[in-house]
């Protein structure tokens, strides 16, 4: 069976559709599924995610705090409850910080983006000080988002749902992180995507869903699942000229080592 991996899924927000997302998981683990990363996106949202998935050992955790503008505006307090949240996940099962970083689309005014940044920074210091990788959200933001990992000594991790070209990927590849790809890479639009994945060296890449959203062809416009990833790994594969199996098979070593999950 193919070694399949999803490296960022909301079960959480799968689960409020009505989704037995329990049967969800069991099913993709017979199916020969590795594993799963929830990932957090509220500063005190790990406890419940731990409760509701902490009981199959194929889904580990992150923890972290999307930058909306309610958090941005109270980011001094969200960050401590972030750090005091995540004393309570068992050994093993949290396995990074984020998602977290810089959303230029949405967030536009000066103020709000100084905000922004210095909760990105401050969430990229407390991965390392738990000696944890960094999940990155980065949309049309690849020159500040380097700048903040550039400010943070000894930060670590992967950029998830890349969304730029090769000149980006090198800058983040030099950087020393990941870059994980979505199911847009199997959409029609997706010549930068395509260069920035047959760029990347086989030991950075990791494959998502970042589901509900992003759905692959030929479930665009639909709710994506975990187990919709296959679809990426093959339109990563063809990319790469490389068998399916091989891929998937680094992809796997790459996301166990990343995330220190075994």
């Amino acid at each position: 069976m193919t070694p399949y991996v999803d490296s960022h899924a909301h079960l959480s927000l799968i689960s409020k559709r009505g989704i037995d997302t329990g049967a969800m998981i069991e099913k993709l683990t017979a199916e020969g599924f590795r594993g799963i990363l929830d990932i957090g996106t509220d500063s005190g949202d790990l406890k419940a995610r731990l409760a509701a998935f902490g009981g199959n050992p194929g889904v580990s955790f992150s923890a972290g705090i999307w930058p909306s503008r309610e958090a941005i505006h109270d980011r001094v307090r969200q960050v401590e409850i972030l750090r005091d949240s995540i004393t309570v996940a068992g050994v093993g099962r949290l396995v990074a910080i984020g998602e977290c970083g810089l959303d230029r689309h949405w967030n536009i005014e000066v103020e709000i983006r100084k905000g922004e940044a210095e909760l990105f920074a401050a969430q990229a210091e407390l991965a390392v000080e738990s000696d944890l990788p960094i999940i990155v959200h980065s949309r049309d933001a690849a020159e500040e988002t380097a700048a903040v990992l550039q400010g943070v000594s000894g930060v670590r991790g992967v950029i998830h749902c890349f969304s730029y070209g090769a000149v980006e990927a090198k800058r983040f590849l030099d950087l020393g992180f990941y870059l994980s790809f979505a199911g847009t890479l199997t959409y029609k639009n997706a010549d930068d995507l395509s260069a920035a994945l047959a760029f990347a060296p086989h030991d950075r890449i990791l494959i998502e869903t970042d589901s509900p959203y992003l759905a692959p062809v030929p479930y665009r416009g639909k709710h994506a699942e975990p187990g919709m990833v296959v679809y990426t790994y093959a339109a990563a594969a063809s990319i790469r000229g490389m068998p399916l199996e091989e891929l998937a098979e680094k992809v796997e070593v790459n996301y166990r080592t990343l995330f220190g999950i075994t």
